[in-house]
């Protein structure tokens, strides 16, 4: 799509800061919106026309009430029967394919439009030039640069939801790959563009053993984006006014394979353990609130998102923190309202259930508003500390982490397996994905059917875990299983870590010693430390980007911490972490405008909710705004559903490993 941005002169330096979705609303609400209300046209309200991709791309960015506020009283979907509306003005916000100017040239021509104007993209002027009768009606054009869909204040996705069985699938037909790269390189781009960014290029580059070794397709993936989005950037460098002309920011591109355990392993984080164990539609949460009338309860829809000031306070805290959290603000708001305290029958306070604080919306309007939202979230937090103790996923968890850690191997595998049987067939298949990420030789031939028949999996979930080798992994998992020579040893070793322990600090909670990869990598990116040799670069850097040295840094790295030191879990902090609402409003417009240039990671084949909490984490660590793009951002169950999708096409687990 390239209905993006007018060449309005909008840096997204300066002035007060605005995260990275702000600036996407922004964009939409005001580059398209308020600049259709120019001109000579005496009508106050609009129509806004979109197809489905720009009404997802709309629905991320902005609420219905903000469009409404811009003057649009009326949303209309493109490919629907329209009710004409000649008196009325209409912006159209869709793709520049055939198929939509021939709708819009309909909906245009003749002696009855349905519309009065319409501002359109620049991109479809050329065929619409041959009918005389429709350019009178154009008001204004506008170009947007908005082909992605704003997902967090610091992340993205371009919605390519099936890359992963497109680029890590089949291996005989690669036109599909091709052309979902293709896609992905475009809507990459379009961010650049908004942002006025021009970015540092750099890869996960191709692996190969030795001169005998076969690359694949697969193993070109982040190569070839790369090159894509630089061809794209290229473009934009030459017909986007005011694009800088030297770096202003760093992008590294991965794929999936960066980190085959973070998609399945428990993360414990408030945010990560609603999507995976609630079964939620997206962010929507649906709960039972007392009916006004009496009645049985009624059924709400709620969205966890920013908006929400206690869900900004909590989505990256531990589990049982947000618990004791939401425990205190209970509390501290009884304690301060003497009226509250009387319903309640309690002069200091005490512990308050679901129930009790829903009586006291109804008794207490004036409270209601606040007491929902603790409500809800205490709600949320026992209805996942319930399924946390029914799946008795704190012994599961403490396995994961050990095994990944190496301070557990197979006999500890084996042993969970054959003692609990009530474990879920799903929690079963993730630790066995995670044996298999570990130790991908200990499913070769007859292994892998036994290590599935122990835990009593179907073949189909054995699909999951052979599936899991076609996303390759790093050289040294590679060598590890082709080699004779590591082999033999690795057969008798017990132990394989797949994550150094970061020791010198103090860990408060249980279950966080888990970090995915790309911590070390921005990190690493940070400090100028990243290998040139495993990640390269498609730009030479300027001497305006990186000074002098090419090893150096866009920004200084504060020396305070070592590197190698274990990483300060978001919920041991103290409470003005950075992460609570009240801090978020402290200290965002000061603390960010100090920041250097962003950080971008981009991650082929799903993203995960602790790749983005590891984003947030840094961006106040290393004071520089980092934003995760992804094809899409996978829940654990997603991805296990994706990864049986893969087609392997009758290969051995011995070829897969090449």
């Amino acid at each position: 799509m390239s209905m993006s941005l007018s060449d309005s002169d909008s840096s997204s330096y300066g002035g007060d800061y605005k995260n990275f979705k702000q600036i996407s609303r922004d964009r939409l609400l005001h580059e398209m919106l308020q600049r259709a209300k120019t001109g000579d046209s005496k009508s106050t309200w609009k129509v806004l026309i979109m197809d489905k991709l720009t009404v997802k791309i709309m629905s991320y960015s902005c609420k219905m009430a903000d469009i409404t506020e811009e003057g649009v009283s009326l949303v209309e979907d493109m490919y629907k029967r329209r009710q004409p509306l000649p008196s009325m003005d209409a912006i159209y916000f869709i793709q520049p394919t055939k198929e939509n100017v021939i709708l819009f040239l309909s909906d245009m021509s003749g002696r009855s439009p349905l519309y009065r104007n319409s501002p359109i993209s620049k991109e479809l002027i050329a065929h619409i030039k041959k009918d005389g009768t429709v350019l009178p009606r154009i008001g204004a054009l506008i170009e947007m640069n908005l082909e992605y869909f704003a997902i967090d204040s610091q992340g993205f996705i371009t919605n390519n939801e099936r890359a992963l069985e497109e680029l890590f699938g089949d291996e005989e037909d690669t036109r599909k790959g091709v052309a979902c790269l293709n896609v992905m390189a475009t809507r990459i781009a379009t961010v650049f563009a908004s942002l006025r960014e021009f970015p540092y290029v750099r890869y996960r580059a191709v692996k190969s053993l030795d001169a005998t070794t076969m690359t694949t397709f697969r193993d070109f993936i982040p190569t070839k984006l790369a090159a894509g989005v630089w061809d794209c950037l290229m473009k934009y460098k030459k017909t986007v006014k005011n694009f800088p002309e030297t770096e202003t920011c760093e992008l590294l591109i991965l794929d999936r394979s960066v980190d085959q355990i973070a998609p399945v392993i428990h993360e414990w984080t408030y945010d990560a353990m609603c999507h995976d164990l609630l079964n939620m539609e997206g962010n929507k949460y649906v709960h039972e609130v007392p009916s006004k009338t009496g009645g049985p309860p009624e059924k709400k829809e709620v969205l966890l998102e920013d908006h929400d000031p206690v869900w900004l306070e909590l989505r990256h805290a531990h589990i049982a923190d947000a618990s004791e959290r939401l425990h205190e603000k209970m509390t501290n708001f009884v304690s301060k309202n003497k009226a509250a305290q009387i319903q309640h029958g309690s002069r200091n306070g005490g512990e308050l259930s679901t129930r009790e604080l829903q009586k006291m919306v109804q008794a207490l309007p004036q409270y209601s508003e606040q007491i929902d939202k603790l409500s809800l979230h205490v709600e949320v937090a026992g209805k996942i500390n319930r399924i946390i103790r029914e799946q008795g996923l704190r012994e599961l968890g403490q396995l994961e982490q050990d095994l990944v850690f190496g301070d557990a191997g197979m006999k500890d595998i084996i042993k969970y397996l054959t003692t609990k049987d009530d474990t879920t067939r799903e929690n079963k298949l993730r630790l066995l994905m995670i044996l298999a990420a570990i130790y991908p030789e200990k499913f070769d031939g007859e292994k892998g059917a036994n290590l599935m028949k122990l835990a009593k999996l179907p073949p189909d979930d054995m699909n999951a875990v052979n599936n899991l080798q076609l996303l390759g992994g790093s050289s040294e998992t590679k060598k590890s299983s082709m080699s004779p020579f590591s082999l033999k040893f690795d057969m008798h070793k017990k132990k394989r870590g797949v994550r150094k322990e970061r020791t010198g600090e103090e860990e408060t909670w249980q279950l966080s010693r888990f970090f995915p990869v790309i911590e070390e990598l921005i990190e690493k990116l940070h400090k100028g430390e990243l290998s040139k040799d495993d990640y390269p670069c498609l730009n030479d850097p300027s001497p305006t980007f990186h000074g002098t040295s090419h090893g150096s840094s866009l920004h200084p790295p504060p020396v305070a911490h070592s590197m190698r030191s274990r990483r300060t879990p978001t919920w041991a902090r103290p409470r003005d972490d950075g992460y609570s609402s009240d801090s978020v409003l402290r200290h965002a417009s000061s603390d960010f405008k100090k920041m250097g240039q962003r950080i971008f990671v981009f991650i082929v084949g799903g993203a995960t909710r602790s790749e983005l909490r590891v984003c947030h984490k840094l961006t106040n660590k290393l004071k520089r705004e980092v934003i995760l793009g992804s094809s899409s951002l996978d829940d654990p169950p997603q991805f296990i559903t994706k990864l049986k999708l893969l087609t392997a096409n009758e290969l051995s687990l011995d070829d897969l490993q090449i």
